[in-house]
């Protein structure tokens, strides 16, 4: 699967295919090559899923990769909605493990949701999780208004001190997934979430972000060219010595 052009922008590649599926196998393939050879350098490793229409193609493509023994993955997620049902298809939780989590045999899955929990002891247990649990892989996209995970904009803190947070999500975020198809109206989606800061995804040894769609062109071509800070969570990305960028021909149009 041969990109159509490739991009280096500072630090941060980018891929442009002529197809959102060949630009979802390119990056499963690219992760699970990565898999492998940490497992093999290291013996296991942890990895943070994003939870997203944009990643489908990348998430079937790792469920079919062969050769990968999951059972030393230990696989976390990024964000989640507060206040939606335990059983809410649209929980980030739910989304992956119907994708990919209940698919392969994991060393183990934990998950930001977990009945009975506040918030706060959710970041308290997802903190310590994280912190004994040093991220090696992220697999990511980016939002319509830059955003990484759900670091949004005004949010967002390139030197947060924390490992998670609760937020409060932007309408531009919160109508994305309306776009998307995730909720049926803007009032349907909620307007808090837990998210992994910039810095825990940033950390990680290694980001893949996958971002197709056409409704994500602007964004794209600004995580490029806009200078990098908070205004745009996305940029960050240009500074990471280990991160691809992964489009199609829809999203990168304003690259091409």
């Amino acid at each position: 699967m041969a990109s159509i052009k490739e991009i280096l922008k500072d630090k941060l590649v980018v891929k442009i295919f002529d197809t959102r599926d060949e630009m979802g196998k390119a990056a499963g393939c690219a992760v699970a090559e990565k898999i492998k050879e940490i497992i093999s350098e290291k013996g296991g490793l942890n990895m943070i899923f994003a939870a997203a229409p944009s990643q489908n193609e990348t998430l079937a493509t790792l469920v079919e990769a062969e050769g990968i023994d999951w059972g030393k993955v230990n696989a976390f997620h990024m964000d989640e909605y507060i206040g939606l049902s335990a059983d809410a298809p649209q929980g980030f939780g739910n989304f992956l493990k119907d994708r990919i989590f209940s698919k392969l045999a994991f060393k183990s899955v934990n998950y930001i949701y977990a009945k009975g929990e506040s918030a706060e002891e959710t970041c308290e247990r997802y903190t310590k999780l994280i912190k004994e649990n040093p991220i090696d892989i992220v697999c990511l996209g980016i939002g319509e208004n830059g955003h990484i995970a759900f670091n949004d904009p005004w949010v967002a803190d390139f030197n947060d001190s924390e490992i998670i947070k609760k937020v409060a999500l932007d309408d531009v975020c919160r109508q994305q997934q309306v776009n998307d198809g995730c909720f049926e109206k803007i009032d349907d989606v909620p307007k808090y979430a837990l998210t992994l800061t910039v810095p825990t995804l940033f950390n990680a040894d290694y980001l893949f972000c996958t971002v197709p769609a056409k409704t994500k062109s602007e964004a794209v071509y600004k995580t490029v060219n806009n200078d990098i800070n908070e205004d745009l969570p996305a940029t960050i990305m240009r500074n990471h010595n280990n991160a691809i960028m992964y489009c199609d021909a829809d999203s990168g149009e304003k690259l091409l």
